[in-house]
């Protein structure tokens, strides 16, 4: 114990932040549960599930098709290929409206009909016995990386492979794995670090070396203390890794706010991680760099919480990229008569599900369902400059000014007080006493700013 005590950094934390409710009861003790699809089910596959160049699809319909083979490809850079996670046939091939939410764009969709025979369970959990860090070479880890179509499973979705690429000019030192998860709600990357922390540290040891850092820092909430010292346990014999245990605070697991809590760094306006020598990367994600590169396997499932008052029985589950949002629902038992609305991802950021016909994405961390007593019309008053929104914002922006430039269409004058900086994590909204949706006006300012 004396030597792992020597491994952590002490409690962490940043200017600025809310404390909402955890409400992370309903499935922090859920063990991780595999969903299996029946045959004649479908699966819907955006080719836009990850921040930059939609994919193309590869495949057309009546297509037969087998689990991990490529659908969509990524011809650009900035993009991440898509697999079909099931052995099946693509039934179609089409324009939709984005079903990932919170936009009105439309992208290509590839919808397949599972099939009868499905390959047998993958293994989730323990790293290997026989994975050795030192078999893979940097350049190699991060072919495997993008050819697994491996997107950041925090909620942004950026590109892995672009991330952990090694850029000369801006040499890492750090890599810092993010395991806050300070949205209220949502418990699946606190069972991961229980129930396979050696898969996360083998993951991030290989992005480790992908990307040149020196150093692995994983920063966990004092709120999951039974998560801090199963990731402490598993790090013991690693020199180059250490716990830094961050107070409980949203949006902690805000790249930005991470990097300031733990290490003192701030990432200047406009600019990113890797100016200040540091990488962040979710836990989620470094387990899938793992089986990318020890099985070369795609993306085709990821963990899910789904959780709250207005569901059944709220647990976390392993899910078949493409499943869709009702049959998911029906396996945790359906809504309860007084369910109001269903969040895609938590409640501070996570946006509405206009239906049920909509399906779990790579960046699918969570589905929160809220009853009619939870949910309330807000009465919206006039902004009494309190400043709450001010002291809160974990960006240092005035949202207020902000909000007013985007209501009058001045997208000038909310550029002039940084919209752009703004990482729409909800805090001020949170705390506004007029009740003012701000959030909603800095989201509808920004998608103005770039058309």
């Amino acid at each position: 114990m004396a030597n792992a005590l020597k491994k952590v950094i002490g409690k962490c934390t940043f200017p600025g932040g809310v404390h909402p409710p955890h409400r992370k009861k309903y499935s922090e003790s859920v063990p991780v549960r595999q969903i299996h699809l029946q045959p004649g089910q479908t699966v819907l596959i955006p080719m836009a599930q990850h921040i930059g160049a939609p994919c193309k699809p590869t495949v057309e319909k009546k297509q037969a098709v087998t689990a991990g083979e490529v659908v969509g490809s990524a011809e650009a850079f900035v993009s991440a290929p898509v697999h079909s996670p099931v052995n099946g046939e693509v039934k179609d091939v089409a324009v939709l409206r984005d079903p990932t939410g919170g936009n009105e764009r439309r992208v290509n969709c590839v919808t397949i009909t599972v099939g009868q025979q499905q390959p047998e369970n993958q293994v989730w959990t323990d790293c290997p016995d026989d994975f050795e860090v030192s078999k893979y070479e940097s350049k190699q880890i991060l072919d495997l990386i993008r050819q697994a179509g491996i997107v950041g499973q925090g909620g942004a979705a950026f590109p892995a492979a672009v991330k952990l690429t090694p850029n000369p000019e801006k040499p890492v030192d750090t890599l810092l794995l993010n395991g806050c998860e300070c949205e209220p709600y949502l418990t699946s990357d606190h069972r991961l670090m229980l129930e396979a922390p050696s898969t996360i540290v083998a993951g991030a040891r290989l992005a480790q070396k992908a990307v040149g850092a020196q150093k692995i820092i994983i920063a966990i909430e004092d709120n999951k203390p039974d998560a801090i010292d199963s990731m402490l346990n598993e790090i013991k014999r690693f020199d180059d890794v250490q716990i830094a245990i961050c107070q409980t605070k949203y949006p902690q697991g805000g790249e930005k706010q991470l990097i300031k809590a733990v290490m003192d760094r701030e990432v200047p306006t406009g600019g990113l991680p890797s100016d200040v020598g540091v990488v962040v990367s979710n836990v989620g994600t470094c387990a899938s760099i793992l089986w990318a590169c020890y099985e070369e396997r795609a993306v085709t499932q990821r963990i899910v919480t789904v959780t709250g008052k207005g569901v059944v029985n709220p647990g976390n589950f392993r899910v078949p990229v493409g499943m869709m949002l009702s049959d998911l629902l029906q396996e945790c038992g359906g809504l309860t008569d007084n369910s109001a609305k269903v969040l895609l991802g938590g409640p501070m950021m996570g946006p509405t599900a206009i239906n049920l016909d909509v399906p779990i994405t790579k960046g699918t961390s969570g589905i929160t369902v809220l009853t009619h007593d939870e949910v309330r019309d807000l009465e919206i008053t006039t902004c009494i400059r309190c400043g709450r929104c001010v002291d809160i914002c974990p960006m240092n922006l005035v949202p207020t000014r902000m909000a007013h430039a985007v209501k009058a269409r001045n997208i000038d004058d909310a550029r002039a007080y940084d919209l752009m900086a703004c990482m729409e994590c909800g805090c001020c909204t949170y705390v506004c006493p007029a009740q003012i949706p701000l959030l909603q006006y800095l989201r509808a300012g920004k998608m103005l700013a770039r058309k």
